[in-house]
């Protein structure tokens, strides 16, 4: 695969997994949670649904939801996940926005090939770092609702979280790993050999060493 559509891939791949962590933050589907059996709390109307900003209970009648703005009487993993999950979503357009212009196809003004390396490698680490808040937060939110309100399920912002992370994490490692291009006839030019009676010389094109016969 060449340097181009590795990066592509890591792009491509990236875009669409911090699109799937703006879902998981600003949607509240994360857990639903019960303190019986699942089958029992729906016919009790006890059925909650939790995310990173409101807490609702799904009755028959509908949806009756409670803004979690409290921020003192809020638990410690909600506050955490919030802030993880608002910087990964903040941090998703510049760093991709670096790996875009690290791409072949753009070129800035007088700009090296070792600029676009460490540049794509720049984005790339923004990145890994979003997939890590993602994976933290999608990860301790569900383990603090466990501790604290007993049985559940895993909704779809969850889900969106987890993949996203995922896809987030795959696609900044191929741009940290496969960002700088192959060039193999700087290789060949950089290479050398060691010669028993002239020391060490360069292996490029041999050199036409044949005299020309002399005339008496």
């Amino acid at each position: 695969m060449s340097h181009s559509c590795r990066l592509l891939c890591g792009f491509l791949m990236s875009c669409i997994g911090w699109s799937g962590i703006i879902i998981a933050t600003s949607t509240n589907d994360w857990v639903l949670s019960c303190k019986y059996g699942m089958h029992t709390c729906r016919k009790m109307d006890e059925l909650e649904t939790k995310g990173l900003w409101t807490e609702c209970v799904i009755s028959t009648a509908g949806y009756h939801c409670i803004s979690l703005n409290q921020i003192l009487d809020i638990p410690a993993y909600i506050q955490t996940s919030r802030a993880l999950m608002v910087s990964a979503s903040l941090l998703g357009l510049p760093a991709l926005a670096l790996v875009l212009l690290a791409m072949p196809c753009v070129k800035l003004s007088q700009e090296s090939e070792e600029s676009k390396h460490r540049r794509a490698v720049l984005g790339g680490l923004l990145i890994l770092f979003i997939s890590l808040c993602g994976m933290v937060s999608t990860v301790w939110f569900p383990i603090g609702v466990l501790h604290e309100d007993g049985l559940m399920s895993f909704g779809f912002s969850l889900y969106a979280g987890w993949i996203g992370s995922a896809l987030c994490f795959f696609g900044s490692s191929m741009m940290i790993c496969c960002s700088r291009g192959d060039d193999p006839g700087q290789n060949l030019e950089n290479r050398y050999y060691y010669s028993k009676h002239s020391g060490v010389t360069n292996s490029g094109p041999p050199i036409n060493s044949h005299a020309k016969s002399a005339h008496v």
